[in-house]
């Protein structure tokens, strides 16, 4: 399979997280640390979350180019527009296709949600055999360990600890619901199982078609 295949069925996988993501904002049980700050952001300055999750990723993929000193053009090119067509299509499904899906009972909301979590989880882990477009927030994170101290491990948790922190923040004084609830804590359990799944199951199965 050559490079331009890859990344075009990476981009298809990126629409499939997007997907999963907007999926778990419409259960409103909650979701992942670093989508309820800037969902939390969004709510407060009545902007799309999708657009806020682009500029977020967009200054992480700036950090990570001024920290790779600009050597990998290429490489920025792919994240940028995967990045723009990732905040574009969380806007689509959440504002548009799933605008009217409003689910009031309990048990159909945290399926819901978990279902968006599963096809988040998979799609990063599709996207991650694939090994051609990378995360910016994660390109990021790995570009700093690379030059302290501190491990990759560290740095992300730190993010998330951050995420968590600022959304709290930002919805106690916009008095805004909070995003992180029961949703989150289903989402540290699911989500890197269903990555860690989806890149294991994949890699085997690109694997098994060059060897037939």
């Amino acid at each position: 399979m050559n490079n331009l295949s890859k990344m075009l069925k990476s981009y298809f996988f990126y629409v499939l997280c997007a997907l999963g993501t907007s999926l778990t904002i419409k259960a409103s049980i909650g979701i992942s640390s670093y989508n309820a700050m800037n969902l939390s952001i969004a709510k407060a300055f009545d902007i799309k979350v999708g657009t806020i999750t682009t500029v977020l990723n967009i200054l992480f993929l700036i950090g990570y180019m001024i920290l790779s000193n600009f050597k990998y053009k290429k490489k920025y090119i792919i994240q940028t527009l995967s990045v723009f067509m990732f905040g574009f299509f969380i806007n689509f499904f959440v504002y548009n296709l799933l605008s009217n899906l409003n689910i009031t009972n309990y048990l159909l909301n945290v399926l819901v949600f978990t279902m968006g979590t599963v096809i988040g989880g998979l799609s990063v882990g599709v996207i991650i055999s694939y090994n051609v477009i990378t995360f910016p927030l994660e390109s990021f994170c790995i570009s700093i360990s690379e030059k302290t101290n501190f491990s990759f491990l560290q740095l992300r948790y730190s993010v998330d600890v951050f995420s968590v922190i600022i959304s709290i923040i930002v919805s106690y004084l916009y008095n805004l619901p909070y995003y992180i609830r029961e949703g989150t804590i289903i989402s540290l359990f699911i989500l890197s199982a269903a990555m860690n799944f989806g890149k294991n199951m994949h890699a085997r199965y690109l694997k098994s078609k060059k060897v037939s």
